[in-house]
């Protein structure tokens, strides 16, 4: 049975990437702090993110085995206006993905070496929980660890261990959320539209969306095509992967935020520490769900900090290239510089808590830009001939531009607001 699940998710390894891009710490805080002040009222807007990520995830799957190009190289050449334009849009799309990602990257290792941290103190109480020195050791070893496994340079490699940490991520918040599993009916509510009346519901909003409708799921999606060596003849597959990442991250996400509600919404409880997540697991069941918890917090930053890591040499690589780069002298030099920027949340000591919400609000402004250009590629004849998009793909894709829209400017005022209490 186990190998079954194995020979499974390997044949369905872009899925797995876009997994790794999109529940990350990002989306264990997000999803966490959601379900510890509202509970299951925003479970809807999880499953219509998730929802549009599969429609995106098709088109851009469908377009890479049918065109056997990629996403920016596409951007650049074959949008129908002009060559200055084209290239302007394709550096755009490069710089608002990388910017939003390698923001997230900093939170997400800070959160990952905080959760390390605190589980190490359950098991010893006379150990200090914000001892700035250890976390940042930890944070060190974690990002060295991660660069080291990236220098193996080969892609069937770093889809087995993503494999791996979004198992174990899996497992681990599934026991949760059934240790501490709300009503039934409760979830079902959670799946009826409503707002939270709070000054920080429209941010969540935008997090929330942020974190399941990650623009690099989409963007990376055509080059991890071409690394699998995908074509027309795996127009199934290209389906059934995309099926199963947002299958994945609905059911994940949602066992996160459930988690959190029998949690910490029935005891009145909120998240300031990476520890709070957790805090009301252990009378329940032991230090075992608690430490089961942190692995998954750990599992979930560390599947994202592997591909973030690669983002920018990877899109570069597409704009000049149209394919994926691992080993050149410039993937090592780009990545290195990624685990800096990595660090600065260690650093910095700052709380991971509040910059992963925040920088997960950063991944929705450059979504709409990448919809509609995509949504103009599949639609052309000359590129996609009997494989353009119909009438149901097209309505999925206005459905996603229209909803993209909406959250990014609930994004924009979010931020403003925050802003203004801030000063």
């Amino acid at each position: 049975m186990i190998k079954k699940i194995g020979i499974f998710l390997v044949a369905v390894g872009p899925g797995i990437f876009g997994i790794g891009y999109t529940i990350g710490t990002g989306s264990v805080t997000t999803m966490t702090v959601s379900g510890a002040e509202y509970g299951t009222q925003l479970l809807w807007l999880v499953a219509i993110a998730c929802l549009f990520s599969f429609v995106l995830m098709e088109t851009f799957g469908r377009y890479a085995i049918v065109t056997n190009d990629t996403t920016i190289r596409s951007f650049k050449n074959r949008l129908g206006v002009g060559e200055r334009l084209r290239k302007v849009v394709a550096v755009c799309t490069i710089t608002g993905v990388v910017l939003a990602q390698w923001s997230s990257l900093s939170g997400i290792l800070g959160l990952t070496a905080n959760a390390a941290w605190e589980t190490v103190c359950l098991f010893f109480p006379n150990l200090e929980p914000d001892n700035y020195w250890a976390i940042l050791g930890l944070a060190v070893v974690l990002i060295v660890m991660m660069y080291s496994l990236l220098m193996v340079g080969e892609y069937s490699f770093f889809e087995k261990v993503l494999i791996f940490f979004v198992t174990l991520m899996g497992i681990a918040f599934f026991i949760s959320m059934f240790i501490v599993l709300p009503d039934p009916s409760e979830v079902a509510r959670g799946l009826s539209p409503s707002i939270p009346d709070s000054a920080d519901g429209r941010l969540m909003v935008a997090a929330i969306v942020g974190t399941t409708m990650a623009a690099p799921t989409f963007v990376v999606r055509p080059l991890l095509m071409k690394g699998k060596g995908w074509s027309e003849k795996n127009f199934k597959d290209q389906r059934r992967d995309a099926i199963t990442a947002a299958v994945l991250t609905f059911l994940i996400c949602s066992a996160i935020m459930i988690t959190a509600t029998g949690a910490l919404h029935h005891h009145g409880l909120s998240v300031v520490r990476v520890l709070d997540m957790v805090n009301t697991l252990e009378p329940l069941a032991g230090q075992f769900a608690v430490t089961l918890f942190m692995f998954g917090v750990m599992s979930a930053g560390l599947s994202s900090v592997f591909p973030i890591m690669m983002v920018l040499p990877w899109l570069l690589s597409d704009y000049q290239f149209g394919k994926i780069d691992t080993t050149s002298r410039r993937f090592k030099v780009l990545t290195a510089l990624a685990c800096v920027v990595g660090l600065l949340v260690p650093l910095l000591g700052s709380n991971p808590i509040a910059a992963q919400i925040i920088t997960q609000v950063a991944n929705v402004f450059i979504l709409p830009v990448v919809i509609f250009c995509m949504a103009y590629l599949v639609n052309r004849k000359d590129y996609m001939g009997k494989h353009r998009a119909g009438i149901i793909l097209n309505a999925g894709l206005l459905g996603a531009l229209v909803f993209a829209c909406i959250i990014s400017y609930t994004a924009f005022i979010s931020v403003l607001d925050l802003i203004q209490r801030l000063i």
